[in-house]
């Protein structure tokens, strides 16, 4: 089994923030997917089901982002799961709007996510970085991460969102730079 997380922060009042593009990605995945109901478990919201072959939970914490870390915590301590069954997605600044970068480990770039994870679990999990892009200044990040997306994103965030989606059994057989690389050529078309 796998643990796939997406960070936002509960409440209508988040939901179209850039830094709740991980939620996002967990709704698209249970839809495309066929995800079971949503069920209140592990501080936060979980579905299960098969992306390929691999059966994956999608967890939402409703922990806020600061506190991310408890309920992913929980979640692998409850299947004896370590940090390798873990995929965290989530915003990232120092990517290009709509771009998709995996990786294990790395660093935290101030994302309190991020942060809360690695207090608890260590640096050692895979992330999806789903860029939001920089506005400019760091006087503006606050109100860029915390803001809602442009009318004018909505359609690339939508197929950005199907694209990952779509892509997502090349993630769940551990493929990361085949994932990369289709959800690239899915993006240029």
């Amino acid at each position: 089994m796998q643990i796939w997380v997406g960070l936002g922060n509960p409440g209508p009042q988040y939901a179209l923030h850039r830094h709740n593009v991980g939620f996002m990605v967990m709704d698209t995945l249970a839809e495309v997917h066929g995800f079971g109901p949503v069920q209140k478990k592990f501080l936060g919201w979980v579905q299960e089901g098969r992306i390929g072959g691999a059966k994956i939970l999608l967890l939402k914490p409703a922990t806020y982002m600061n506190e991310s870390g408890r309920a992913v915590g929980e979640a692998l301590r409850f299947y004896k799961l370590g940090v390798e069954s873990l995929t965290v997605f989530h915003d990232e600044l120092d990517l290009a709007p709509f771009k998709v970068k995996v990786r294990t480990g790395g660093g935290l770039a101030g994302h309190n996510g991020l942060r809360s994870i690695d207090q608890h679990l260590g640096p050692d999990f895979r992330r999806v970085r789903i860029g939001i892009g920089h506005p400019g200044h760091k006087d503006r990040v606050t109100g860029h991460v915390l803001g809602n997306y442009a009318k004018a994103e909505l359609e690339p965030l939508s197929d950005m969102l199907g694209a990952i989606a779509g892509e997502a059994d090349w993630l769940a057989k551990g493929d990361d730079a085949r994932f990369m690389s289709e959800l690239a050529l899915r993006l240029s078309e």
